[in-house]
């Protein structure tokens, strides 16, 4: 499945956070600008190095009127350790059936140590406060992941 085109209404969803609570695009539509992260797995190492640079940069991200999202495969419960464990300050969202994987292209054929499967592939999407897809990083470093998308909401978005 391809990506949503970039300039188009990014596609709509609620999923679950950590707590159980519903979350939605919607939500933040004319208020924030929403940066969307999909990552394979909680409590792993290259997604706790991601998004534990998140977490540190919550005061930038919060300057420039953005709110992170994090979605993964994992239950509930799993993100309410994650967050717990690294003292995460943004919503981790549940996509156990990876539905909204699917809708916004990165759920896919993934190779590692010779084997194939199909899994979430990692990629953030940037979208402004009109609910507009503006940027698609498919390409995530995990240690400089929160600098990237700060620096390209900077350059960018009002």
């Amino acid at each position: 499945m391809a990506f949503p085109k970039i300039g188009n209404l990014a596609p709509a969803f609620t999923l679950t956070n950590q707590n159980g609570e519903k979350v939605s695009l919607k939500d933040f539509r004319d208020k924030r600008n929403v940066v969307l992260y999909f990552y394979p797995k909680a409590l792993t190492p290259g997604c706790t190095t991601q998004a534990c640079g998140i977490r540190d940069s919550a005061a930038e991200f919060d300057e420039l009127d953005t709110v992170v999202l994090g979605v993964s495969p994992d239950p509930e419960a799993k993100l309410q350790k994650f967050i717990d464990k690294h003292e995460l300050n943004f919503d981790l969202l549940s996509d156990e059936d990876h539905k909204i994987a699917d809708k916004y292209g990165c759920w896919g054929l993934k190779k590692f140590m010779g084997r194939e499967f199909m899994g979430l592939l990692r990629t953030t999407f940037i979208i402004d406060k009109g609910g507009r897809l503006r940027h698609i990083i498919d390409k995530v470093k995990t240690k400089t992941h929160h600098d990237d998308v700060i620096s390209w909401i900077r350059e960018n978005l009002d």
